[in-house]
This record gives structure tokens, sequence and C-alpha cells, in this order.
């Protein structure tokens, strides 16, 4: 087949890779297309849709993995034998709507989120690999209850990860694995104990925040500057665990240089069972100059616990967590007995075990880092462009930016203007434990998400309608 053509609708609710699979699904059941007919090539049918190739290949390896079609190495796309398979051809019946009553439009055509990854940034075919793999030669042991903590192989590949990545040095006995942060952090009060006062810097991370306050935790909000949370206001509020961002503060996007971490870790040796949490959230990405290591690597009393995940760089649905704690806490965690059974199901661990060993990772990482520079540096252009109307910060590391007005604009009305042109902002207001007397000047923009065209066709819009 050498050309496909797919009747695409912008106003549509679904995104265009969602209207490809559809398509393309529906012609296999009809028998519209037959088993073995090859399909075009990703870039060809990008090219004739006027689309982005990285849609195409999500409407791919969907219906790949759904068996619709196959990959042929070094051949191309082909529709599967589908006989013998039963497609139900009954008629949906839907809620009749009232007479007048219209179905609302989406109410953005452009969303500049903070979550997510970029489409087709999932690595499928090597995930399905792996897969395939771990069910093969694994057998029933893969399904019977596991290490508490995490299956020893998981562990040890993540102490090897973040000796080399990260400049952490940790033994995979100190290493506990789990199903997301908030696992982990509930896991670490029940270590602690609840009686604890938690500095939190103003704006932070909010899931983390609200987990910890249903925890009982006494959080107390502390100032923050250029370089990351104020320590003289640390020192002041008797604050036994401080949590922390340093290496690209959510959602100020600061980066926290080496001389303010070591006043960081001075502050906690300074007293008895003083801790930091470290949530190194999204690290991977870094635009410029080399990385500063975790500041887990450079404690030497074991004041840190550092917090790690793999849902920010591979997927958020990826929910596996790790959390390295200090010799003493891990012993004091082992000593209770009842330990809680891990999270994570052994398969999964199992095949994130062999994309770290085999060099998926860092192949991946490479790849996603490419990606999302390429977007970084388009955003970077038009906001530069922009600064007649707002200055930002935030571009050297993660995957969204902050901007400040400095044309009279304040939060609240730029995200109602671009509200009303279509686009989707995050004000800042949104993610402050404790609100500020001064009325906000600044919003919060993402990338990871977008395609290159949407990002340029918002860009323009918001230069637009942000003058004053």
């Amino acid at each position: 087949m050498n050309d496909l053509l797919i009747p695409l609708k912008e106003d549509s609710r679904f995104p265009m890779y969602r209207q490809i699979y559809d398509h393309i699904k529906n012609e296999i059941q009809k028998g519209k297309m037959k088993a073995g007919e090859k399909l075009p090539s990703s870039r060809l049918l990008a090219k004739n849709l006027c689309i982005s190739r990285s849609t195409v290949d999500m409407a791919y390896d969907q219906l790949s993995a759904e068996g619709y079609i196959e990959a042929v190495p070094c051949k191309g796309y082909y529709v599967c034998q589908m006989e013998g398979l039963y497609f139900s051809t009954e008629k949906k019946v839907f809620p009749e709507k009232n007479p007048g009553q219209e179905i609302p439009a989406p109410a953005y055509r452009w969303d500049f989120a903070l979550n997510g990854i970029a489409p087709g940034g999932f690595p499928q075919n090597t995930w399905r690999k792996l897969s395939r793999e771990v069910l093969s030669q694994e057998g029933d042991s893969l399904f019977q209850l596991g290490d508490p903590c995490g299956e020893p192989g998981i562990r040890l590949a993540v102490a090897e990860y973040l000796h080399s990545a990260r400049g952490v040095d940790c033994d995979p006995d100190q290493i506990i694995i789990g199903a997301g942060n908030d696992y982990l952090l509930m896991l670490l009060w029940v270590i602690l104990g609840k009686n604890r006062k938690i500095a939190m810097e103003n704006p932070t991370y909010l899931s983390a925040y609200y987990d910890l306050v249903h925890m009982g935790c006494q959080i107390i909000s502390v100032g923050q500057d250029s370089q990351g949370i104020c320590i003289e206001d640390l020192e002041k509020n008797g604050a036994d665990t401080v949590y922390v961002m340093p290496s690209h503060q959510f959602p100020m996007g600061m980066v926290m240089p080496l001389k303010r971490r070591m006043e960081l870790l001075k502050w906690a040796q300074d007293q008895e069972k003083r801790y930091i949490i470290e949530d190194d959230y999204d690290s991977e990405f870094r635009y410029k100059g080399q990385p500063i290591p975790a500041l887990a690597g450079f404690d030497q009393k074991g004041c840190v616990i550092y917090l790690g995940t793999f849902s920010k760089s591979l997927a958020p649905s990826v929910r596996v967590s790790y959390m390295v704690l200090p010799p003493a806490l891990m012993e004091a965690y082992l000593s209770l007995g009842h330990l809680f059974s891990v999270t994570v199901s052994r398969t999964d661990q199992k095949i994130l075990e062999l994309f770290l060993r085999e060099g998926y990772y860092e192949r991946h990482l490479n790849r996603m880092r490419a990606v999302y520079k390429n977007k970084h540096d388009l955003m970077v252009r038009y906001l530069k462009e922009m600064s007649h109307i707002c200055a930002f910060s935030g571009e050297n590391a993660g995957v969204h930016l902050v901007l400040r007005f400095c044309n009279g604009l304040t939060e609240k009305e730029g995200i109602r203007r671009a509200k009303e042109a279509g686009i989707k902002v995050y004000g800042v207001s949104d993610y402050r434990i404790r609100q500020v007397e001064k009325e906000e000047n600044m919003v919060l923009l993402g990338y990871a998400t977008m395609e290159e065209k949407d990002i340029e066709e918002a860009m323009k819009k918001l230069k637009e309608i942000w003058k004053i």
C-alpha cells in the first residue's frame, strides 16, 4: 500500500494518533485491509497527512501492541492475520442529548502540561521485547511474593545507576522499591515516626505536601531565593526534617549550587536525627553544563534520604520509585519485623532491571534528552522574542519553564487571556502552601507533551495576547 487516506479532524476530542489508530483498526476489523497487506511507512504517512512522524509512530505502536499489525525488520508494517477472531458489530447506543444541548468543545487547544511525556516517548518495542523475555524465562517464581524491599536484581541495578549517573554510593541493601513516591513517603514515616516538623519550600511539590499533611506531620513553610531554600529561615523554624529538590526545584526550576548544598548538609549534621529528604525527580534532563551530583553523594553522616523515580523519564504510568535510606534508618526499618509487602510486581521489577542492565535506559535517556532539548530551545527562542512581556527562568534543566511578567500583567490575567485563546498555562500560586500578600505575576509552561508545531503556534498566540 503506497497511500492511505485518513480523514483527520483538528477539532476532534480525540488526538491525531488516536484517530489514525481508530481508522486503521476499523479498516482491519471490517476486512477492508487484508492480512499481509503492507502499510505505508510512518515517514510517508506523516508526510501525506501533514503531521509529525512521532504521531504516526504512536498509532502504529498501539496497533502493533494489540496485534493488528506487525513490524517486519527492514521491511515495514504489515496487517496481521485476523481470521477466526471475533469483533463485535453491535451498534453502541449513547444517551440522547436534550434538544438544543450541545456537546462542549474541549476548553483548550494547546496545553502546556507540567506532567506527561513526549508523544511516542515511551520505548514500547523494547519494553514489549523484555516483557516477552521475562515471561518466557522466569517461570512461576515471578508470581510469588518477593523481597519486601524489592528484588535483589533491581536494587543492584538501581545502585549501579545511581553511582554512575548521580554520584551516589550506596549498598543495594539500602534501597527500597515502591510504587510511587506517595508509598515511599508513607513508608518513611513508619520508620521516622509522625511527630516530625518538616520544612518545605514555598512554593513546592503539592503531592508530597499533601502526603505529609495527611500522615499527620507538621509542615513549616520556608522561604527560598534564586539558589533554593533559605538556610537562615530553616535555622529559625525548629524543623528536624526538610524536603528539598536540589537538582531542579519544582515549580520554580532553580538548581541548588554546591555552596548552598553544603550549607544544607551542615544544618542536618549540626544536630542528631535531623534528616534531608532529597527528591531527585527529574535530574536526568539537563541542557547546560554537567549535572551536579545528588546531595546524597556528598553525605558522609547518614543525613540524606534519597528519593528517585522512573515516572518522569519513562512514563507517569510506570509507577516504580526507589528510596535510599541511610544505614541506621534501614536497620530501624528491618528491626520492625513485619515489613510491608513490595508494591511493584516482580515482573515489572525484572523488566526494569533488564532495561537498566542492558543499556536500554541510557539509550532511552539520550534519545529523550535530544527530543526535549529541541523543544526547550524552541521555547527559549520564542521567549527571548517576548522579553518586553516576560522574563523566564528554570531553563537549564527539567521540562518546564517559569515566566515572570514584566509588563504589568498578573498571573490571573495572563491565565485568563490564555484560556480565552484556547491555551492552558499554570499559575505558580497553585503550588504555594502559604499564599503571599503581593499579587502573583508568574506562570508555568511545560513542554514535554506538546509537539513542536503546537509549541510554535501556541507561543505565537501568547506573544500576541499578552501584550499590554
